[in-house]
């Protein structure tokens, strides 16, 4: 047998024994003899056949084709190139290119991970509270007067008779003196000792039957039903709340008692002094400069809720100041 069909069958050997494509299989790389090497270099025989293509040889477990040359003696397995020149043939298909010659991921490529919005700043999201309403915002809400009585209140006894009521949609108004009305339950400060004009009982009464307490709970007094004004056909009655300005302190209370037919202007001692005025029942009080404010169709359950009085001053005094009357 010649040499050179030695060497044919010495590859066809080769590849009847590469590893199949369950294994594991590397490149096949023939290391020719020295002979052999100067052999292909100077090129091919005078009168034998040249190659006019290249066959392509299938790599196990690569899952491409490589490239191979024919001397038309043998088979030299060519290994494509990678960086640098050296053999790379676990390299991965590159990504396509796109329009502006960056590389888009491949689908199965997973991206960076979506950073979570920023947190919204807690002062622009969270609900605003309303700024409580002001001494000022009530008397320029009341400096006008359209009159719902059919005549004026004394008040004093023996004064003359300035004192109207006025009206809107939301409430009843008048601008008058503060007397101190101690009635009620009896206590340090109102009883028959101090007040020689003290009365046991109110004209409403707290959830448990008894008398109101002058000096626990704020309470306007309103003038009885007569034919000067009648409060309860203006949306008035006990429990009805109730706003006070004085100088520049507001507070709220209920509607508490009922004074005579042709005076104006009382309130408890618990009243009295949530404005800083003297709430002594002989001596103290306040000459003039009160307004009193009584949101119509409003109520306080159980009466003598204190806290729920300010409560809902607090809101019907803001819907009052922020109406369009």
């Amino acid at each position: 047998m010649s040499r050179v069909q030695t060497l044919t069958v010495a590859v066809a050997g080769v590849a009847l024994l590469a590893p199949s494509a369950s294994s594991a299989a590397e490149s096949v790389h023939l290391r020719p003899s020295r002979a052999e090497t100067r052999r292909v270099a100077a090129g091919p025989a005078p009168g034998s056949a040249v190659p006019t293509a290249s066959p392509h040889v299938v790599v196990p477990h690569r899952g491409r084709i490589e490239q191979a040359a024919r001397d038309g003696a043998r088979e030299v397995l060519t290994p494509v190139a990678g960086p640098g020149g050296s053999a790379a043939p676990d390299a991965a298909p590159s990504a396509p290119a796109t329009a502006t010659g960056t590389a888009t991921p491949s689908p199965d490529a997973s991206g960076p991970a979506t950073p979570d919005p920023a947190p919204s700043d807690p002062e622009r999201t969270a609900p605003t509270t309303p700024a409580p309403v002001t001494a000022a915002d009530l008397l320029a809400k009341v400096s006008g007067c359209t009159s719902v009585s059919r005549g004026r209140y004394r008040k004093d006894r023996g004064t003359a008779a300035t004192v109207p009521v006025c009206g809107t949609r939301d409430a009843v108004y008048w601008k008058a003196d503060m007397d101190i009305d101690c009635d009620g339950r009896p206590g340090a400060h109102c009883n028959a000792g101090t007040d020689p004009n003290f009365s046991s009982s109110t004209a409403f009464a707290q959830s448990d039957g008894r008398a109101l307490s002058s000096e626990k709970l704020p309470y306007v007094v309103v003038p009885a039903p007569s034919g000067i004004w009648d409060y309860r056909e203006h949306g008035v009655r006990g429990g009805s709340v109730a706003a006070m300005v004085y100088r520049d302190r507001v507070s709220y209370a209920v509607v508490g008692d009922v004074g005579p037919t042709d005076i104006i202007g009382e309130a408890s001692y618990a009243a009295a002094t949530s404005l800083g005025i003297d709430p002594h029942p002989r001596s103290g009080g306040a000459p003039s400069g009160v307004t009193y404010i009584v949101f119509t169709d409003s109520r306080v359950t159980p009466l003598e809720d204190r806290e729920a009085a300010e409560s809902q001053g607090e809101r019907l005094a803001r819907e009052f100041v922020d109406s369009a009357d």
